[in-house]
């Protein structure tokens, strides 16, 4: 009878043990979720939902999720790559891995949330190829798309699209003509920056090629448009076969530098309404199927330095609608339909650039006023040194060496609309031709007669 007690108290004794033992692990083992928050899925014309999601410093996989209704990847970590979705998802018909080194495909749409940084470079990537195949029901006038909301760093890396079907590059992109026409073309993936980005989209010493489509004034359609990452950095890319090279709405502080922008279906660069204080700075922009350069409605306070800009479809430069407060210098273009132009815009300077076997040389259009054209070299126009119309006033021509072998190149021609001030520009004839065409008054002009 005495053993009883005893059994009794190990008994007891052991139980202990086992709620202490099931406590520690539900401490150390079970984790705790606060504030957790439904992830609501906005669609936008363009692509991919916007999403809520927060950053998630504790575990890549954590922060990584992915909606089958949307077909959309969303990143939310403070950090991730494409390795972590791999890891996470684990399915190839949404992200797969075609080569040990580097070349993955995605067949979905990517969204980076709010707060989140991914990163695409050499550490497991070397191409990424976009799937060019809508997929399902989900996306009936869009391929996929990288939409970003925080913030993306991309280096020395392939970024295109992918048509399965070919095993090629996506090319139906469409077109337009600039008289409002538009000739749709088939879906292709693009990326795009979304206004409310918490951060950068840096792209620098990469390739990015073959994304976009004609989807009558669409900005996901463009294939690489920023609206927001203010202070984004474009550096040592190359550009091509994107419908815009560049497209912007609105953003600002950015540097577009030392790429090649080439073969777009439509603009090489286009930083439109409202975008400011931007610098376009030793680029090569050719062979795009409009303008160059064109900055376009209420853009302001934009460098255009140090480009060589030839053989595009449309002008080489274009200040367009209200671009104030800006400059293009040292810049070299030629062979455009008009080297320089500029329509709608005011207090704009254009100084030091070498402007040849164009058209046009400066065409000052539209009703554009108090723009300062000086110190710059124009040669061999094909039919006007300087044309201004429609009532475009107010504006200096200073400086200027106009040279050509014909009498259309020497020629500067202005409405009856139009007044504007002409001063120690130089006029010089080669190859025997007369300065008597060039006009519209060569008083306070140096003339040098090529019949002399």
């Amino acid at each position: 009878m005495s053993s009883h007690p005893r059994k009794a108290t190990v008994f007891v004794t052991l139980s202990l043990v086992l709620i202490l033992l099931v406590g520690q692990n539900n401490v150390f083992k079970i984790p705790i979720i606060t504030g957790a928050k439904a992830i609501r899925q906005k669609t936008s014309s363009h692509g991919p939902s916007s999403s809520s999601i927060p950053s998630n410093t504790a575990s890549p996989l954590g922060c990584i999720n992915y909606t089958p209704s949307t077909r959309t990847i969303t990143v939310g970590c403070s950090s991730a790559r494409l390795t972590d979705i791999n890891n996470k998802l684990h399915d190839s018909s949404i992200l797969s891995k075609q080569s040990p080194n580097g070349i993955w495909f995605l067949s979905a749409n990517f969204l980076i949330a709010k707060g989140a940084v991914f990163h695409i470079d050499p550490t497991d990537a070397k191409w990424l190829k976009i799937n060019s195949k809508v997929i399902g029901s989900v996306a009936k006038t869009s391929a996929s798309y990288i939409d970003i909301h925080g913030s993306m760093i991309i280096d020395s890396v392939k970024i295109t699209s992918w048509d399965p079907t070919t095993n090629y590059y996506a090319i139906t992109n469409g077109s337009r003509t600039g008289i409002g026409q538009f000739i749709l073309g088939a879906p292709r993936p693009g990326i795009v920056v979304e206004k409310d980005a918490t951060g950068p989209t840096n792209i620098m010493n990469s390739e990015i090629a073959y994304l976009g489509y004609e989807g009558g004034k669409h900005l996901g359609a463009s294939g690489f448009a920023y609206s927001g990452g203010e202070g984004s950095i474009l550096k040592n890319d190359n550009i091509h076969q994107v419908y815009f090279g560049f497209y912007s709405i609105g953003v600002g502080h950015m540097i577009i530098e030392n790429n090649i922008i080439r073969n777009s279906g439509h603009y090489g660069l286009d930083p439109h309404t409202g975008t400011h204080d931007m610098i376009i700075r030793n680029n090569t922009i050719y062979d795009n199927n409009g303008s160059g350069i064109i900055c376009s409605l209420n853009c302001y306070n934009t460098l255009i330095e140090n480009n060589k800009v030839h053989d595009n479809a449309e002008n080489g430069i274009d200040f367009s609608r209200n671009m104030t407060n800006s400059t293009a210098r040292n810049n070299i273009v030629y062979n455009e339909p008009s080297g320089i132009f500029v329509s709608q815009s005011h207090n704009n300077q254009i100084y030091n650039n070498t402007i040849s076997k164009n058209r046009a040389g400066i065409n000052v259009n539209s009703g554009s006023t108090n723009n300062k054209m000086y110190d710059n070299t124009i040669m061999n126009s094909k039919s006007r040194a300087i044309l201004i119309n429609n009532g475009s006033s107010g504006n200096t021509f200073t400086a200027n060496k106009i040279v050509s072998s014909t009498q259309e190149g020497l020629k500067i021609v202005q409405d009856s609309t139009s007044k504007n001030a002409f001063s120690n520009n130089q006029i010089v004839a080669t190859g025997g031709t007369s300065t008597k065409a060039a006009g519209p008054s060569l008083e306070g002009n140096t003339v040098k007669d090529g019949t002399e």
